[in-house]
């Protein structure tokens, strides 16, 4: 069990893994992301035409962002200013947005110290950052660092999937990609115990949860010479012969 969405194209290493070594693959996200609707979010008191900044670090942030924006009947000023993780993140916003028209910052490493000379110079705004209930202070550390005024604003959440225990057991392996997968795992099995079957992980923060929950960490990605969480799995399956 893969936990999450089946790739959007036949052309997937993950179909390749599956005909190759003659494996059933299923994909079955343990998890997924509702937005706050603006009842809840009120209860935050914040006041988005309260900022003159926003840093979004993900594509999914500013979907919802702009989603309350819309529920609030809230228009962004055109000089509202936008710091993103990424490039990619970035050129999203002309989703929402006319972008040649708008003060747009983005990190070059993919990382937030990527935003460090921006945040430098642009230092006197008050910045809101949409986050999900889960997330790590990685995340503002650098907006710590460079000392700016800044609010962090819970815009979404994960919640877990539904499902039987007789379902997990029916796997030889399962495969996860946040901690909230873990934690959706206990919510829908409380009495799973792993025995012989597989747990692979792609993410430090994935594999620490495992680890902190008492089970057997078989498969991990990324790993020096395994970037790539499919690498990963055909590295196990090869070395393994096949799953037990």
């Amino acid at each position: 069990m893969i936990s999450q969405p089946a790739p959007s194209t036949e052309k997937s290493p993950y179909y390749d893994i599956a005909e190759k070594y003659h494996l059933q693959l299923d994909f079955r996200p343990f998890i997924r992301v509702e937005g706050l609707d603006a009842k809840d979010f009120r209860q935050q008191r914040i006041n988005i035409q309260d900022y003159t900044a926003v840093v979004f670090t993900a594509r999914i942030a500013i979907d919802h962002f702009f989603a309350l924006c819309e529920e609030l009947r809230i228009t962004m000023p055109e000089t509202m200013k936008y710091f993103c993780i990424s490039e990619v993140v970035a050129l999203y916003l002309q989703k929402y947005i006319v972008y040649r028209k708008r003060k747009i910052f983005f990190s070059t490493t993919g990382k937030m110290d990527g935003l460090s000379s921006a945040l430098t110079k642009h230092n006197k705004e008050k910045f809101l950052v949409p986050v999900s209930d889960v997330h790590t202070e990685d995340l503002t550390s650098v907006l710590d660092e460079k000392k700016v005024d800044y609010t962090k604003s819970i815009m979404y959440r994960t919640v877990s999937n539904e499902f039987t225990e007789e379902e997990v057991l029916s796997y030889d392996m399962l495969i996860f990609f946040s901690p909230a997968g873990i934690v959706s795992l206990f919510k829908n099995a409380p009495n799973f115990e792993q025995g012989e079957k597989a747990i692979g992980v792609f993410g430090g923060s994935t594999a620490k949860a495992v680890r902190d929950a008492g089970l057997r960490l078989d498969c991990e990605a990324p790993l020096p010479g395994i970037t790539s969480m499919t690498a990963a799995l055909e590295a196990f399956i090869k070395e393994n012969h096949k799953l037990k």
